[in-house]
């Protein structure tokens, strides 16, 4: 596939649009950390909450959607779906707690909440913990989407996929701060979803589809349909539905969806106006996130089962690529490769602005961490505002070559996907009654972390032994 002059000039100028953002937001962003991580706590509900959908809306979460729907059906989605119980919880009760508490980073809470050298070790470790490993894990599968994306429309290598797409976002997002970040957010947001509305009214469409109603009946989409798993499959019911409703959502630790809120949800909070804004940017993000965004994708990956029925239809299409990326969710780049120019050209500039949105969050927030809860905490106590700064800029491009690293490892979104949900299973409720329970120590949540981890790492490394893996009985 080759984009026309007009294709790439939207592209180019989407790019350009980016970079300028930063650097006009640069000075003020360089005035102090507040500014820097938090935009000077002054930003109302609706830029706030934009950027949260912006955010998770990246580049590899259609792809993630796709794999989930040619393997299990729209039902499969409720893997993601039932966190929108944790969604409102944060809505309604923890949105204002975290405002209120007039925090930097959400990490900060520990030793609120805590004391003595526990809850500094829990501080700082998941400072690099989550800052660090799980932030680069997070920002890989987004960088393989990339990867995948340019292979698939671009033609392109993945070392000059991540190039380009990495250093204008690095730019921006190391020279506007949180400010700039939130600004672009706010723009990658309508382009993504313009993009990817138009889409899917085009593919559904094509001679090949014949429409909706045509879709909808085909024998190969129509068995896919269902909201609701099929309850004489008592293993997918259980699995798919049943877990994730009753257990799922308040157990597992997810970045976008924590239990009582964290991570860059939270410091979107921190940087609202008041708790008001707090709670009003938390309920758009929850509505949009998981009751509008995702239907045009679901019509693509339907579309796709028509277009490439199987992975072979997809490795004869696309014969360059390697195999380790031919997996099902390539079929969401495939079925874009059918658009015309111009509406090409700015579903391109849509998944490049869904994949900005999504690393200069992750970058932001992942260097909070790193200068709030590790260099000011146990490094240099008194550092200047400037310097806070400049270390916050160093580890944004520290983070992004790291994760450029780890994406050439990968295979799916949905690897890493089910690789953070085991990581993060079980964790959750302490989240929930950290706030209220006083039994509720540094050491329960030490302990909730490691022994997560541990279990995680067991069944991924001897789960073909054993013959139990829960993740890969929903997602096979």
């Amino acid at each position: 596939m080759r984009l026309s002059t007009l294709d790439w000039s939207i592209v180019l100028a989407f790019f350009v649009f980016s970079l300028v953002i930063g650097i006009i937001t640069s000075r003020r962003s360089g005035e102090n950390a507040q500014e820097f991580f938090l935009a000077g706590r002054s930003m109302p509900w609706w830029l706030l909450g934009i950027s949260m959908v912006a955010t998770t809306f990246s580049a590899d979460t259609p792809n993630l959607v796709t794999d989930i729907v040619r393997k299990n059906g729209v039902s499969g989605n409720w893997a993601w779906w039932a966190f929108l119980l944790t969604g409102m919880l944060t809505v309604f009760v923890y949105a204002k707690l975290w405002r209120r508490s007039n925090l930097n980073t959400d990490l900060e809470f520990y030793e609120l909440r805590y004391d003595g050298k526990a809850a500094a070790f829990l501080r700082g470790f998941r400072a690099l913990y989550l800052g660090i490993f799980f932030n680069v894990m997070i920002m890989a599968t987004v960088c393989l989407a990339a990867i995948k994306i340019g292979g698939v429309m671009l033609d392109l290598q993945p070392w000059q996929t991540l190039t380009i797409a990495s250093v204008i976002t690095v730019a921006y997002s190391a020279l506007g701060g949180l400010r700039g970040v939130l600004i672009t957010d706010f723009v990658q947001f309508i382009i993504a979803m313009i993009g990817s509305v138009g889409a899917a009214i085009f593919i559904v469409n094509l001679p090949e589809i014949g429409g909706l109603s045509n879709l909808l009946t085909h024998p190969v989409v129509s068995e896919k349909l269902s909201m609701i798993p099929d309850p004489s499959n008592k293993d997918l019911f259980f699995t798919l539905l049943i877990i994730p409703i009753a257990v799922q959502w308040w157990s597992v630790w997810y970045p976008g969806a924590e239990p009582g809120g964290g991570g860059y949800i939270a410091q979107r909070m921190f940087a609202a106006k008041d708790e008001n804004n707090a709670m009003g940017a938390t309920l758009l993000f929850n509505v949009f996130h998981y009751a509008l965004r995702s239907w045009p994708w679901i019509l693509v990956a339907l579309s796709s089962l028509i277009l490439f029925p199987t992975l072979n239809d997809l490795k004869t299409a696309f014969p360059n690529l390697p195999d380790s990326f031919v997996n099902d969710d390539l079929a969401y780049s495939a079925a874009l490769t059918y658009l015309p120019s111009g509406l090409l050209g700015l579903v391109v500039a849509s998944l490049i602005a869904a994949f900005m949105s999504t690393i200069s969050t992750q970058l932001n927030w992942g260097s909070s961490y790193i200068v709030y809860d590790w260099y000011i905490r146990f490094i240099k106590p008194n550092a200047s505002e400037k310097e806070l700064v400049n270390v916050g800029r160093i580890s944004t491009l520290l983070l992004m070559v790291l994760a450029v690293l780890l994406a050439l490892g990968l295979k799916s979104a949905l690897q890493a996907f089910t690789i953070l949900l085991q990581v993060g299973a079980g964790t959750g409720l302490l989240f929930i009654l950290r706030w209220f329970w006083w039994r509720i120590s540094a050491y329960s949540e030490l302990t909730a972390m490691i022994v997560s981890f541990a279990i995680a790492l067991y069944f991924q490394l001897l789960h073909e032994r054993l013959g139990f893996h829960h993740l890969q009985i929903i997602f096979n």
